[in-house]
């Protein structure tokens, strides 16, 4: 299954081009999205994202959904990145990433599945 605007904004990872939607009153959101849930503004510019954001939550799946079974055990992290925030799988060991460590957002695949996920790396 394909979503054409996550898709789309997930692959720009691939050619170190990630961005992010700001609307004119400078709301950080992640495509796709037609409305600012903060504003209302249905105008917004792609913004180059930070090559690096910081870890702002981690947390360790032992019990996964089962489109990442296995893949189990791994990490997810939340990490900021200027005016928005990634969530995303860590390309490390589990227990490796903590809270204030830099990392950087590429694509990897679910051993699941097959299909692409936003991982981040350390950096």
């Amino acid at each position: 299954m394909s979503d054409a605007g996550f898709d789309e904004w997930l692959h720009a990872f691939v050619a170190d081009d990630g961005y992010y939607l700001a609307c004119e009153n400078g709301h950080g959101h992640l495509p796709p999205r037609r409305v600012c849930p903060d504003c209302g503004s249905t105008e917004f510019a792609e913004e180059s994202l930070p090559e690096t954001g910081t870890v702002a939550a981690v947390t360790t799946v032992h019990v996964p959904a089962p489109s990442f079974e296995a893949d189990a055990p791994y990490d997810t992290v939340v990490a900021d990145f200027g005016a928005v925030r990634l969530t995303g799988v860590v390309d490390a060991e589990p227990g490796t990433v903590e809270i204030g460590d830099a990392v950087e957002p590429s694509v990897g695949a679910s051993e699941t599945t097959g299909d692409d996920v936003l991982v981040l790396r350390p950096v």
